[in-house]
């Protein structure tokens, strides 16, 4: 089993930046990969970035610039940096762990774990 906990999220004005964290705990040394996916309200749920073993990072294109995933081992966290943020960025936001996947897997079928998620608000 593992355990993940978001936090980090809130209410940043647009343009603003915020910095996700994702703490898992468990076993955690069976997880060989970490993501992030977020979901709007009355959309599907989509992949942002995600970190496998060795630093392998796969991040969607569409937000490569403005997010980026990082991993500390020592704390067993993995986290979102988010710049730039804007209205449509306005969503749950979702850390996953996956047990079997050795590549960074832009599917969220991939991932074992999920945390409760943690709201990020972006207003004008």
């Amino acid at each position: 089993q593992v355990q993940l906990v978001e936090s980090g999220g809130g209410l940043v004005q647009a343009g603003g930046s915020l910095r996700l964290s994702c703490a898992a705990s468990g076993r955690t040394s069976t997880a060989s990969a970490m993501g992030w996916f977020r979901q709007a309200p009355g959309k599907e749920r989509e992949f942002l970035a995600a970190i496998s073993w060795g630093d392998r990072i796969y991040t969607k294109h569409s937000v490569n610039v403005r997010f980026i995933i990082s991993r500390d081992l020592t704390k067993n966290t993995v986290c979102l940096q988010m710049n730039s943020l804007y209205l449509e960025d306005t969503a749950v936001y979702y850390c996953a762990a996956g047990l079997r996947t050795r590549i960074p897997s832009r599917e969220a079928k991939e991932y074992d774990y999920w945390g409760q998620g943690t709201q990020v608000t972006v207003s004008s």
